[in-house]
């Protein structure tokens, strides 16, 4: 019977010293391999999303289909809707530019149309110019821990790197601690004026990694307003013709 108790308290004591080794070693991350492993999550190098994208404005609610081709430097967005259908935004790099099919016309965004929402949303133009990674973007530190719903986070604050253009200059994220993803984010301007919050609904595994397949965006500046974006389909590293990224093909 003694023995029977040794081995049941030593075999507690080593599920113990694992559990801990496992905490330690979490704590040891540090903030940019954090935010590696994020970007590892939800970066693509190539992809083809179906997305739905619900703008909600005091009680009007409006919803946007589309279909969005990336690879790493380049984006294409066509709205599906029936009111918008034929609508496509073309990023290429450092520039974007915007189609109607009721005019004809191609616009290049630029300059304070980038901070207008882009198609009415909480989104503006510059947040989908930004397609680098955070890695590359901000520098970050750990400022703390916190729990949402239920996930153990790390609480991380990034700072815009010095000569680089981002749309917001500190940002707070929580980034849950067993999947690496990004639950909430809390944008912020130099004056340190609270921007946007954007909050994962719901996260979803595929090949290995955790996506945020349904997220709200809110512009505190506005009041009364958010926008949800949900991913219906996805596919990692889809053939992409030459030509698509193309001004001609924007018409």
């Amino acid at each position: 019977m003694k023995r029977i108790k040794c081995v049941l308290w030593l075999g507690i004591i080593i599920s113990i010293l694992i559990s801990n080794l496992i905490i330690i070693s979490a704590s040891e991350l540090t903030a940019e391999e954090i935010i590696k492993k994020r970007d590892d999550n939800e970066y693509f190098d190539l992809v083809r999303i179906e997305a739905e994208m619900t703008i909600v404005n005091g009680g009007r609610k409006i919803i946007k289909t589309m279909i969005a081709l990336s690879d790493k430097k380049n984006s294409l967005v066509e709205f599906t809707n029936p009111q918008d259908r034929g609508t496509k935004f073309l990023k290429r790099e450092d520039d974007l530019w915007m189609f109607f099919p009721d005019a004809e016309e191609i616009i290049k965004i630029s300059g304070h149309m980038l901070n207008q929402g882009m198609m009415g949303s909480d989104f503006s133009y510059q947040d989908i110019m930004e397609s680098d990674k955070l890695t590359d973007l901000y520098d970050f530190k750990i400022v703390g821990e916190e729990e949402i719903d239920g996930r153990v986070c790390y609480v991380l604050e990034g700072i815009a790197r010095e000569g680089v253009k981002v749309s917001y200059y500190r940002r707070l994220s929580w980034i849950d601690q067993e999947r690496f993803i990004g639950l909430k984010e809390e944008l912020y301007a130099p004056s340190g004026k609270l921007l946007k919050v954007t909050t994962a609904i719901e996260i979803r595994e595929f090949e290995g990694r955790w996506i945020p397949i349904e997220s709200v965006m809110e512009n505190k500046l506005r009041g009364n307003t958010y926008t949800g974006f949900k991913i219906i389909q996805i596919e990692f590293n889809p053939k992409i013709p030459e030509g698509t990224f193309s001004l001609q093909n924007l018409r």
